[in-house]
């Protein structure tokens, strides 16, 4: 009996190097050795080309990426560490439960419900005990885990319940307090894609109160 494969369809293949490349971005620093092969293919003059999103801004945000990975007024590594690490309050901080609970805490009941929907689905967090697993990056590359595996049904579960609810008023401020024009761009890079990962979706995009 032959072994069976997940279904590659365009928009799984899509998804899988989307959220891998974005995913890395906002997980890692800079000059770790995740993200650093994706800035060296970001920059790469056929970068947009090859993006498989169509959008009108796709060339101009990617322009804005690639002149921004030398932004004289702040290297990209001291950027990271302001937008993701601290030691000051964050600008746009990147758990879900920041945005979806009342008490905008890490380990609120969103971030609950998300592991409690991961070990319903047999995933295991990426992150451990100590470590929210709502991060905007660790659910970027986990959908890029599922569309890898043909899990098309717990990838549009994962997008419609646990991500998409909150990470368009993310990314909003993201952009809008990023002050550096990398991360600016790359949060439209990431609010594009996401609107395309959006339009194959059977389910629809949970409504949720958002608290910041």
């Amino acid at each position: 009996m032959n072994a069976t494969h997940p279904v590659e369809t365009p928009r799984l293949v899509s998804i899988s190097l989307t959220g891998r490349l974005l995913g890395a971005l906002f997980t890692h620093a800079p000059d770790s050795p995740a993200a650093a092969p994706v800035l060296e293919l970001m920059a790469d003059a056929d970068f947009a080309s090859q993006w498989p999103v169509v959008h009108p801004t796709l060339n101009p945000t990617v322009a804005q990426m690639q002149a921004g990975l030398h932004f004289p007024d702040e290297p990209l590594k001291e950027a990271w560490q302001r937008l993701f690490i601290g030691p000051w309050a964050l600008p746009a901080p990147p758990w879900g439960s920041v945005w979806l609970d009342r008490e905008s805490v890490l380990f609120g009941e969103s971030m609950l419900a998300l592991r409690h929907w991961m070990a319903a689905n047999g995933i295991a967090c990426a992150t451990d005990d100590s470590e929210p697993c709502d991060h905007i990056g660790t659910l970027l590359l986990l959908a890029a885990w599922l569309a890898e595996q043909g899990r098309e049904t717990a990838l549009d579960e994962l997008l419609a319940w646990h991500l998409l609810p909150w990470s368009g008023r993310f990314l909003e401020v993201f952009i809008a307090d990023a002050r550096h024009p990398f991360y600016a761009a790359l949060g439209e890079l990431t609010r594009l894609t996401l609107a395309d990962w959006r339009q194959g979706m059977l389910l629809p995009v949970a409504q949720k109160t958002l608290y910041r």
